[in-house]
């Protein structure tokens, strides 16, 4: 059953995880208002892959921030997709965009938690925000019931790989490229 990721936040977040200068970071449902800053940070994540590949990911374009946080914002009354924001000082520095998927054949996997996108600013990286957000993020697919979780990073993005096996990720499919 799901239930709607607004209705169902995780008000018990652990934040006292994390490293001690992120107690005042809190987790939270992303909000409408928010779409410059997730665009912002969208942006990020747009041309750090097309830096780490560019005949792989696609190229950032002028309009690129508008275009992803109109993306984020739109999935933000999902029942299966949910946004959530690290917000510290009413500033959103990070998010982890997130949903539940059925059984996908071309996978070939049942259903499952799926991470779609973490970001965190640059600024604020190394300060255990990623963690706090993958923390949430797996916290509430649990909660609905997802029997595993999955992601897809960057061959070149070995600080989120670390990121990811720390928090019990493996390693299960390689993407193969070639271009024409």
């Amino acid at each position: 059953m799901l239930i709607s990721p607004r209705a169902a936040f995780l008000p018990d977040v652990p934040t006292a995880r994390a490293v001690p200068m992120n107690s005042s970071v809190k987790m939270r449902p992303a909000l409408t208002g928010d779409q410059e800053a997730l665009g912002r940070l969208g942006a990020l994540l747009v041309e750090e892959h097309h830096q780490f590949d560019p005949h792989r990911f696609i190229a950032p374009v002028p309009n690129t921030p508008q275009r992803y946080g109109q993306f984020l914002v739109s999935h933000l009354a999902s029942e299966e997709r949910t946004v959530l924001v690290a917000d510290r000082g009413g500033a959103v520095i990070g998010y982890v965009f997130f949903g539940l998927e059925g059984f996908d054949y071309m996978a070939l996997r049942g259903p499952a938690g799926a991470i779609y996108d973490l970001v965190v600013d640059p600024e604020h990286r190394r300060q255990g925000i990623g963690k706090m957000l993958m923390e949430a993020a797996l916290s509430e697919l649990a909660r609905r019931g997802a029997p595993r979780v999955v992601l897809s990073t960057a061959e070149k993005n070995q600080g989120a790989h670390r990121l990811f096996e720390r928090e019990g990720f493996r390693r299960t499919m390689v993407e193969m490229t070639r271009e024409f």
